[in-house]
């Protein structure tokens, strides 16, 4: 299998998070690529031009960072990442959806500022991106304590969305002030190998 990836996309970080934490590294070679320049390897397999993307060994790709993740969980031995079925499932969807709606908002932040030109930047979106944050991890400070131990898809999710608020919007949220839980278990979270592996480059 190849994963196309780029070094500061979340949603790539946490498709190789699962692949690290399923024992999956020497099955898929990583090719870095950047998706903004079209490589013709990438928009070949995607005509999206878009990473996360898996091409497996049958030559299908796959695309979008949830459809990947599930993929490897169900595909392959190793810690089962999402529960096959019952409320146990449903409750790591849902917060696995919260960790999404965290990255989708910072990264609509980070593309506002970082691709549109000064005078065609929206202060009224980066404003409405960065409160739908605040009352995102919010929530998240309020029941993560509750979080059960085992590393799942939402783990995984979370850690990397939070991650990627170091990364790209710390300047605009600081997202650890007067939320000690949810900060403290990002500090441990943060520490696990995968992580570390996959910690972006800058």
């Amino acid at each position: 299998m190849e994963l196309f990836y780029a070094d500061l996309s979340p949603y790539a970080r946490k498709v190789r998070v699962v692949i690290e934490e399923k024992g999956l590294a020497g099955k898929v070679t990583q090719i870095p690529v950047n998706p903004y320049e079209i490589p013709d390897a990438l928009s070949s397999a995607n005509p999206l031009s878009k990473v996360p993307t898996l091409v497996l060994d049958d030559g299908r790709a796959l695309f979008d960072s949830p459809l990947i993740c599930e993929y490897l969980d169900a595909s392959f031995g190793g810690p089962s990442l999402l529960p096959a079925r019952g409320e146990a499932r449903w409750s790591v969807l849902r917060r696995q959806a919260i960790a999404n709606g965290i990255l989708d908002a910072a990264f609509n932040i980070a593309c506002e500022i970082n691709r549109r030109e000064a005078n065609e930047r929206s202060e009224k979106w980066v404003k409405h991106w960065v409160a739908a944050i605040k009352r995102a991890v919010d929530a998240l400070e309020a029941e993560i304590g509750d979080w059960p131990d085992d590393v799942d898809l939402a783990a995984i999710a979370t850690g990397c969305a939070l991650g990627y608020l170091d990364v790209r919007i710390k300047d605009l949220l600081d997202w650890r002030k007067g939320r000690p839980t949810l900060a403290g278990w990002y500090e441990v979270f943060s520490r696990r190998p995968s992580m570390a592996a996959t910690k972006p480059k800058i």
